[in-house]
């Protein structure tokens, strides 16, 4: 017997017949022997309903109140799948995050899980009842609800598997798995068999959106095992594990975009100690986080030409922010480019194999693709370029690297 957690998103309990057939997976599960948990989530386009109606009455200053809200959405997911459950002749009962409890800080819209008290739930599996939880939620120490931010759902369900200790964490959505880089772009992309925690993280945090970034860092901290798969086909997915699992690494595992970038490049600021506090600290003071960095100093070092990029989200804000401190600052002019992407190229292998960055750089050249700026870490090289380029980088970078399916 197997202890197991299956996730579903919203797309995967878009009405109620996907409901149903989200239900007959689980039961399966249950007739196969194993003991199983299911988390949902919001059914889909049901949160952005319910964020319109806050914002309509009283936008999100009250952070407490927007939580109660949205996080309805996942109470009604829980309680029709538990109903569908039982309507295939197998008992089931809902669970809120509030009555499991899932213990959270109190920061309300971002609040980080401090822990699960699975024992009422684990009583539910081992009498052959279908846990059902409302993910996305748990509760503060003030006793009120609390969320996770959005794809929260992810999260609560690696949290849960890990307080079970379940043999496995299944994440159904809608995609095969996890591939080489996004089919609907690349047409020659595959879909993975096994995939490390390493670089799915980064993968997720690079643009790939079929994990949340923050459940992947929970799973790789707990040692939770990650099976992504469709929720529409019945095929193996992709297991997300431990590098120890996978006998023989490829150099590059997967390419990932994103086209939420903008960049922000600050002319002649003085090259002096602490300049770049003063454009980072405001920025951070702002809530607004900077990915990529480059600085370039002047031939007689006495002045840098600084860039760095921001959600598109963020551009407007960190403008006026950068901005506001100009006077501080004693930059020259500033230069706003909200029309660029980021391309990365992302695998464990990098660690023992050189050149990957050059492939990288010498096949974006050969396309006549240039590069604006560049960001490393051990297994991931990043660049930036213009987004108009990016389909044509993605299917070039991911034949160069051997990547496309035969």
């Amino acid at each position: 017997m197997a202890r197991v957690v299956q996730k579903f998103g919203g797309t995967s309990l878009a009405d109620i017949e996907h409901i149903r057939r989200a239900a007959q997976r689980a039961v399966a599960e249950v007739k196969a022997g194993n003991e199983v948990a299911v988390v949902v989530s919001a059914m889909a386009g049901t949160t952005d309903q319910l964020v319109a109606w806050v914002d309509e009455i009283a936008g999100r200053d009250d952070s407490a109140e927007y939580d109660s809200v949205v996080s309805t959405g996942e109470q009604i997911s829980a309680g029709l799948f538990a109903l569908a459950v039982e309507s295939l002749g197998v008992p089931a009962r809902s669970w809120m995050g509030w009555q499991v409890p899932v213990a959270t800080e109190g920061g309300h819209g971002r609040a980080r899980i401090q822990k699960i008290n699975a024992a009422d739930v684990v009583g539910d599996m081992e009498k052959g009842t279908i846990p059902v939880l409302a993910g996305f939620q748990g509760i503060g120490p003030d006793r009120r609800v609390t969320t996770f931010g959005r794809g929260g759902s992810d999260t609560s369900a690696v949290a849960l598997a890990s307080a079970l200790k379940a043999d496995r964490c299944d994440i159904f959505t809608d995609v095969e798995g996890v591939f080489t880089a996004d089919p609907r772009i690349v047409a020659t992309a595959r879909k993975l068999d096994r995939i490390t925690y390493e670089e799915m993280l980064e993968l997720a945090s690079q643009g790939a959106k079929v994990l949340q970034t923050r459940s992947v860092a929970l799973a790789m901290k707990h040692r939770v095992r990650l099976q992504v798969l469709s929720s529409f086909l019945d095929t193996p997915g992709t297991l997300v594990v431990g590098e120890e699992e996978i006998v023989e690494q490829e150099i590059v595992s997967g390419i990932a975009y994103s086209r939420d970038e903008a960049k922000i490049t600050l002319l002649k600021v003085p090259d002096r100690p602490g300049v770049a506090a003063g454009i980072f600290g405001p920025l951070a003071d702002a809530d607004i986080n900077v990915d990529m960095i480059v600085q370039n100093v002047s031939e007689d070092g006495s002045a840098t030409d600084l860039t760095f990029t921001v959600t598109r989200n963020d551009f407007g804000r960190a403008q006026e922010v950068i901005e506001a401190n100009k006077k501080s600052l004693n930059y020259q002019s500033l230069i706003l480019d909200s029309q660029v992407a980021k391309v990365s190229v992302i695998g464990v292998g990098m660690r023992s194999h050189a050149g990957v960055a050059q492939r990288m750089f010498q096949t974006l050249s050969e396309k006549g693709i240039n590069i604006q700026v560049i960001s490393t870490s051990e297994i991931k090289v990043s660049v930036l370029i213009a987004e108009e380029y990016t389909e044509l980088a993605l299917r070039a970078l991911h034949t160069a690297y051997g990547l496309d399916a035969a």
